[in-house]
């Protein structure tokens, strides 16, 4: 898979989107860094090098938490590509992580 995506960069294509994703969570409580780990796993296999990860810790930028509006944390927003999508929880499940950003296994 790597090697496709290389050639593809090589040659000037742009088919595979950029994945805009946000994590917000609540300092180091244990499902906060679950979620950190399970995200960050998530996306080095199955995003490597097309995606922008943003964790956002509510208590260090609250003003950020608040423009989303959230009801619990931790949680990850997918920006892009549309549509946007939530999800709760330590994103231990991932194959409801996968579905959730629209990628198939």
């Amino acid at each position: 898979m790597k090697e496709k995506q290389a050639a593809g960069e090589q040659a000037g294509h742009e088919e595979t989107p950029e994945w805009v994703l946000r994590l917000f969570i609540t300092g180091a409580t244990p499902n906060s860094v679950r979620a950190v780990n399970n995200i960050r796993s998530i996306c080095d296999t199955y995003l490597e090098g097309r995606y922008s990860l943003q964790i956002i810790d509510v208590y260090q930028e609250p003003e950020l938490a608040q423009q989303e509006q959230l009801i619990a944390l931790p949680l990850l927003i997918k920006k892009f590509p549309l549509p946007e999508r939530r999800l709760i929880g330590d994103l231990s499940e991932t194959d409801k992580v996968l579905k959730s950003l629209g990628l198939s296994i």
